[in-house]
């Protein structure tokens, strides 16, 4: 058994589909409509053999979690095989980095936000 898929929580499907596609150079996996207004919607990165976001529209008393979907801590970890490449890249793209790049002795990091303001890492593994 493995954790194949996460609930992300979005405002508008094709707004994040955009943000995952531009910022952080995910593929669209799957955008199925399943009626009523609701799709099944995945996005992963390139190549991804591991775990892929599903992202769903949030209703009533979630939409009050959108940008909160761990209370306010990392829950969400991105990580490269090239630290600067990448956030040079997400820079570019005007994503919000909450501090400088540090080193770590389990990597290089840095806290960056999402489109609703979740705070991820991205994540260098040290070697």
């Amino acid at each position: 058994m493995q954790i194949a898929k996460l609930a992300f929580l979005v405002r508008d499907y094709d707004a994040a589909i955009d943000w995952f596609s531009r910022c952080l150079g995910f593929e669209l996996a799957e955008d199925t409509d399943m009626g009523g207004g609701k799709r099944w919607v995945v996005v992963q990165p390139p190549g991804a053999q591991g775990v892929a976001l599903v992202l769903a529209k949030a209703v009533g008393e979630q939409q009050a979690t959108i940008g909160r979907q761990a209370g306010g801590r990392v829950f969400l970890f991105a990580q490269t095989d090239d630290f600067d490449r990448d956030h040079a890249r997400m820079t570019g793209e005007g994503v919000v980095f909450r501090e400088s790049p540090r080193n770590e002795p389990y990597g290089k990091v840095a806290v960056f936000e999402d489109l609703y303001g979740n705070p991820w890492d991205l994540i260098e593994p040290a070697r």
